[in-house]
């Protein structure tokens, strides 16, 4: 198998690629965000989005592909009745983007054009609403060296999570902001077989069980010595099944040529748009960041909790300004499983508060377990840690004058666990410390705890 993709993603900007009418894809009412030049009436000249320009420009410089010095706009044409030109104004020969890499898989390139409107079939009839005609499109193409469907997903993962970053989409698949579309082609042999576009994939499971099913469907032709048909082919979801819509259009069909009504783009003209004036506008990437938080020496698994979870990361941003790099995964732990188990409520705490918390428990001012206990309060109102702590005596006590007498007090009510680790069942001591730690509601230094009582039950 060998597998290629295609994702288109909207672009965040106010308005739409070639008129002022506003950009929202959660405007409900139809057909309001409208005008004669979106709408592709006679006489009108479409004037290009610079910010769009500009956002395909930071995502060709964040996968360090060649941004392009020339380009141009071309008429895509074909007919479909969500489409008000009769044709779409896209980029061919000459895309703002050639080459880079992301997530292992080499890219092709990146280019810029107009959405369509959307479609809805009711019985019979079909409504069309061109409130998204003409949005702000990117298209990126990978090249076709993906060799399975789960590496083919995680790339989709990584292309959404990038354009999220550096905020130029939102990439809402749920919403069709972002959707992919896989070119699956078998072969016996290390030709590539007969290219299958399978179109509209607007879930990474989807985009998963499409391939695997189609890999599956295209090697039962082959074994059958059927041929595979080139074409153009969707993805049901209900029968978890790709199913053919129309044979595959090659590049002539669509009958591609500059666009008269728009200027060609000398990109150098313009400083913004030069490769360090884009790096110096962007934001740091998910690449970037997995690398910074590998130095600070977190596991790999809460550095991905923290890519994926941008309120925690900065939590813990703010929190490690005040500690030292050695606390760095301590502060993790906590906010990976305590913090997170909160939800929004975590929210409540600064990052100050939570630094001050880390140092208490690092000094053995507070033991883990009186920690867990204070978090939840500290989310209440974001109070300080440590006058929780003085308030409910829950500061770590290591002298023994303070621990004798609960040390007393568990061996004399646990007189049956005390025969068994007498009688060696070692582990019977760490049941007899749990119960100290409960006593003395975490206060107690748990080290000094199971030391006195071994040396009490001895």
């Amino acid at each position: 198998m060998t597998v290629g993709l295609e994702v288109h993603a909207e672009l965040s900007t106010l308005t739409k690629m070639f008129c002022a009418c506003k950009n929202d894809a959660d405007e409900k009412m139809p057909n309001v965000n409208i005008c004669p030049i979106c709408m592709g009436q006679p006489g009108t000249l479409p004037v290009i989005n610079k910010e769009a320009v500009k956002s395909v420009l930071k995502v060709g410089a964040a996968v360090g592909g060649n941004l392009a010095d020339f380009s141009e706009f071309d008429r895509k044409n074909y007919f479909y009745p969500d489409i008000p030109k009769g044709y779409q104004i896209s980029q061919y020969k000459y895309p703002l983007v050639s080459g880079g890499e992301l997530a292992g898989v080499k890219i092709t390139r990146v280019h810029l054009e107009e959405d369509t409107g959307k479609s809805t079939h009711v019985g019979e009839s079909s409504l069309v609403d061109f409130n998204r005609a003409g949005v702000p499109l990117m298209e990126l193409v990978t090249e076709p060296v993906i060799k399975s469907a789960g590496e083919a997903a995680a790339f989709a993962k990584e292309l959404q999570l990038l354009l999220q970053y550096l905020g130029v989409a939102e990439a809402n698949m749920e919403k069709g902001e972002m959707r992919v579309e896989a070119n699956i082609s078998v072969s016996a042999s290390d030709e590539l077989g007969t290219k299958v576009e399978v179109k509209n994939l607007n879930s990474f499971r989807s985009v998963e069980k499409a391939i695997e099913y189609e890999v599956k469907r295209q090697t039962t032709l082959l074994e059958n010595q059927e041929k595979v048909a080139q074409e153009t082919r969707g993805w049901d979801e209900g029968k978890q099944a790709t199913f053919s819509q129309r044979s595959k259009e090659d590049s002539h069909d669509y009958r591609y040529f500059p666009d008269p009504d728009l200027p060609k783009l000398k990109l150098s003209k313009h400083e913004e748009f030069s490769l360090n004036a884009l790096l110096r506008e962007m934001n740091e990437t998910p690449a970037k960041k997995r690398e910074r938080y590998l130095k600070y020496g977190l596991k790999k698994a809460d550095i991905e909790f923290y890519i994926y979870n941008t309120s925690f990361s900065h939590l813990f941003e703010d929190a490690s300004v005040s500690l030292d790099e050695k606390d760095f995964q301590l502060l993790s732990n906590y906010i990976v499983t305590d913090l997170a188990a909160l939800g929004e409520k975590s929210k409540q705490i600064s990052g100050a508060n939570l630094a001050e918390l880390i140092t208490m428990i690092s000094q053995n001012l507070l033991s883990s377990r009186a920690a867990k206990d204070l978090i939840p309060q500290m989310a209440l109102n974001n109070e300080s840690p440590k006058i929780i702590a003085e308030r409910e005596g829950l500061l770590q006590k290591s002298d023994e004058a303070s621990i004798r007498s609960i040390v007393d007090a568990i061996i004399s009510e646990n007189g049956a666990v005390v025969s068994e680790y007498k009688a060696g069942k070692v582990s019977a001591l760490q049941f007899l410390v749990g119960q100290g730690m409960k006593a003395s509601k975490g206060s107690a230094n748990p080290e000094v705890l199971k030391q006195m009582l071994s040396d009490q039950l001895s």
